[in-house]
């Protein structure tokens, strides 16, 4: 719990600074007196100001945000002598940049969190697919199991070399959530000549990505051997007398080729909310062995599934990847890109309807990713916070009159008509936006409490 909060402030407080610092440092070489530079609302905790300098630097007690406060005529009385500094004297393209400055600060730290994981290198699972679920997308390809991924595309596009596991789940989800087809070029033995197959993932019409959508697609995990992990004491498992480290042959009539495939079947050895008794050939201290096992009965919203209680599979074959230089920034540039594209595109299906608004996040799921990703390192952490960077450089990109997007929006209509809007339409609009932020929040809110209640109660 305390990882998970300190997790949370640290990555919060960092991607707010270099938010705020994007519209101070621009403001500051735009000729505007910055007169306060703060991360966090409500009562200071901390301030300082550097001599000959008119900026405030404070850290307050709210970490959920920050402000830069600028010089400005419409906010309080100006000197005449000082009216050249202030915010709302300065052109047009000024005022666009300073507003600016902030989301794409964020997109920029993205870019640079991307890259030094890229630098570092990064230990992912080998591109290795599991055998697929049973009349999914990669069963009707006519995918085994065991292939080897070593390009990928979606699409009309090159195909273009896959490195680890997580590559193709990630054009996997984009794939299905744009509604492109993706193509696979895959080795079936090592040492065979690559052939490339096509998975539909047009025909599923995505709205979530979650993991009913990866088992329609049939990929879920990279390939394991079918080795039975630590038991549950008087497990399902146990009462048949299995054992930690056996491996697993055949379950009933079925030879198995990895753990992905065992946990399947495993799965579907239940019916009607009854066990099914299956035998199982499994291989233990190089001997072969016969047994019987009967699983638990489980259920959930889509139906009865079986459970022998045990951990299957064993950690999957992994691979070092990582980049030179250059090559490390474009691969950075090229994931903030499609991060950011990907974002854009499920907010507006959301919007129109065509994606389900369980998709939005609150600050509830973000410190448990927080906490989840610092756990398992430095690396993962990182790729936490480039993630949620571009998330908050997007969504202060959006048109909506609070954020710097909707500001942007009123510099695009003065730049067209040559005017300003009137104090009476963006009093309207402010209050537009602040509703509609409001309830996006809200549905952000109430997902979060919804997922936590399922994971507890579920």
């Amino acid at each position: 719990m305390l990882l998970t909060i300190v997790a949370f402030v640290v990555a919060l407080g960092v991607l707010i600074a270099v938010h705020e610092y994007g519209h101070y440092r621009v403001a500051v070489a735009c000729g505007v007196k910055v007169l306060r530079f703060s991360v966090g609302f409500g009562k200071p905790l901390l301030r300082w100001q550097r001599k000959g300098s008119p900026t405030e630097f404070v850290l307050a007690a709210f970490p959920l945000g920050g402000y830069v406060r600028m010089l400005d005529e419409r906010e309080a009385p100006v000197a005449p002598e000082e009216r050249h500094l202030a915010f709302n004297t300065q052109p047009l393209r000024s005022r666009a940049a300073i507003v600016a400055a902030g989301p794409l600060a964020n997109l920029l730290l993205a870019v640079i969190l991307y890259s030094v994981v890229n630098w570092t290198g990064v230990e992912e699972a080998k591109p290795l697919l599991a055998h697929p679920v049973a009349g999914s997308v990669a069963d009707r390809a006519g995918l085994k199991g065991g292939e080897l991924v070593v390009g990928a595309a979606l699409g009309e596009d090159e195909i273009e070399p896959v490195q680890s596991f997580e590559d193709v789940r990630w054009l996997l989800t984009r794939g299905a959530l744009d509604g492109s087809d993706a193509r696979l070029s895959i080795q079936s033995r090592p040492g065979a000549e690559p052939r490339e197959i096509t998975l539909g993932l047009a025909a599923l019409n995505a709205t979530d990505a979650d993991l009913e959508l990866f088992r329609k697609i049939g990929i879920l995990s990279p390939w394991t051997k079918p080795v039975l992990g630590e038991l549950v004491p008087d497990s399902a498992a146990a009462r048949s007398g299995l054992r930690q480290g056996d491996l697993v042959h055949r379950v009933g009539a079925v030879q198995v080729v990895d753990a992905q495939q065992l946990r399947e079947l495993i799965r579907h050895s239940a019916k009607d909310g009854q066990p099914l008794t299956q035998d199982w050939l499994v291989e233990r201290e190089g001997k072969l062995v016969e047994l019987a096992v009967t699983p638990e009965v489980l259920q959930d919203e889509n139906g009865s599934f079986g459970r022998i209680g045990a951990f299957v599979g064993e950690a999957p074959a992994l691979v070092t990847v990582h980049y030179g230089f250059a090559e490390g920034i474009w691969k950075g540039v090229q994931r903030t890109w499609e991060v950011s594209a990907l974002t854009l595109r499920m907010m507006g299906r959301m919007l129109i309807g065509q994606a389900s608004v369980k998709n939005l996040s609150g600050p509830l799921t973000i410190a448990d990713y927080a906490g989840k990703s610092a756990s398992m390192g430095l690396t993962q952490y990182l790729i936490f916070m480039a993630l949620i960077s571009v998330s908050l450089g997007v969504l202060n990109l959006l048109p909506l009159p609070v954020l710097d997007g909707g500001h942007l929006m009123y510099y695009l209509w003065e730049g067209v008509t040559g005017r300003g809007i009137s104090d009476v339409w963006m009093d309207r609009l402010q209050r537009g936006g602040v509703a509609v932020l409001m309830v996006m929040m809200s549905i952000a809110l109430f997902n979060d409490v919804t997922r936590y209640v399922t994971r507890l109660f579920g």
